[in-house]
């Protein structure tokens, strides 16, 4: 007889998990385990929608020592907002490893990605931003742009923050969304140039196909973390951004080089496609320094892993059928 199969809805799944710093140890613990091998991630399968300004990616993996493995189907959308939607959407389909049994469908209409994304973000602040940060910088004021910060703050004290979106409306309604929520000052920077002169963490929040981030922007100190190229032809930063850092750190270098800012350095031939970089999980394992020195340049380039989605979907069923017990 198979065991029952637990189908959860997004207030349901909200419940067991948020956006804490046990989430963030959890994705760390994740990046930790992908760094020791063993880990079996196929590459990602994404689907564009340019007629609708859409795209839909898969992701999954095995994850050596869970007892569970996540296939994640998470959608983009980004004229959404226009119709009074979400930009973002999806569901995670969880396996057991051992006999391939479905256990559990989360419809979380992309809350999961939503955390273990920021998480992610918050793993990168935790390893590679100075200790001393006391300011940061957000470009994009979409649902993910909001997610960094609160990761964000739970890594770093920031005196600070400043956003700069495309939408200057937008960018006014996250500053005060933003500062009544975390009882931060947030300002709304006037140009691009502007906000990353104002941060010693920025973070890219967007979707953007043109780079908006210039290698003459960045400053010795600073720490960057690139989180919304995820497909091929995207990215958000110049591709001598990446040359100029002290230190380049991919979360998957594989997928980087596809759909990451590494994509763009390899076809400017700043970067050679068989040049090896340190990963993300190689630092969290302690397998590799992190941030070198106070004055150094930090690039993290985060494209999203299926080692996420099977992490916090197997963290939302042991939470729920412990729950239940």
């Amino acid at each position: 007889m198979t065991a029952p199969i637990h189908v959860l809805h997004e207030h349901e799944i909200r419940r067991v998990i948020k956006l804490d710093k046990a989430v963030i140890d959890h994705i760390d613990a994740a990046f930790a385990t992908l760094a020791g091998g063993g880990v079996i991630m196929p590459p990602i399968l994404s689907l564009e929608i340019p007629e609708f300004h859409g795209e839909v990616d898969v992701k999954t993996a095995y994850v050596p020592g869970l007892s569970s493995f996540a296939i994640k189907a998470a959608s983009g959308f980004f004229d959404n907002p226009r119709r009074g939607l979400p930009t973002s959407s999806g569901l995670m389909i969880l396996f057991a490893a051992e006999t391939g049994q479905v256990q559990a469908v989360l419809l979380d209409n992309g809350y999961l990605t939503d955390v273990r994304t920021a998480a992610a973000g918050a793993v990168a602040t935790r390893h590679l931003a100075p200790q001393g940060a006391s300011s940061a910088s957000i470009i994009g004021a979409g649902a993910q742009a909001r997610w960094q910060l609160r990761a964000l703050a739970l890594e770093r004290s920031s005196q600070q923050v400043h956003v700069w979106a495309r939408d200057r409306q937008q960018a006014a309604l996250y500053a005060a969304d933003m500062s009544t929520e975390l009882a931060l000052p947030v300002m709304v920077a006037a140009s691009v140039e502007g906000a990353v002169a104002a941060g010693d963490i920025i973070v890219t929040t967007t979707p953007a196909t043109a780079p908006l981030i210039d290698a003459d922007m960045l400053r010795p100190g600073q720490h960057l973390t690139a989180m919304g190229s995820d497909q091929p032809g995207k990215g958000e930063l110049v591709a001598a951004c990446l040359t100029l850092a002290d230190l380049y750190v991919p979360d998957r270098q594989s997928q980087c080089a596809v759909a990451g800012e590494l994509q763009n350095a390899i076809a400017a031939g700043l970067i050679a496609a068989d040049q090896k970089f340190t990963e993300l999980g190689q630092i969290a394992a302690g397998l590799a320094p992190g941030r070198p020195h106070d004055a150094a340049i930090t690039i993290a380039d985060l494209t999203g892993t299926g080692m996420q989605d099977t992490a916090i979907a197997a963290l939302v069923y042991e939470r729920i059928t412990a729950a239940n017990c």
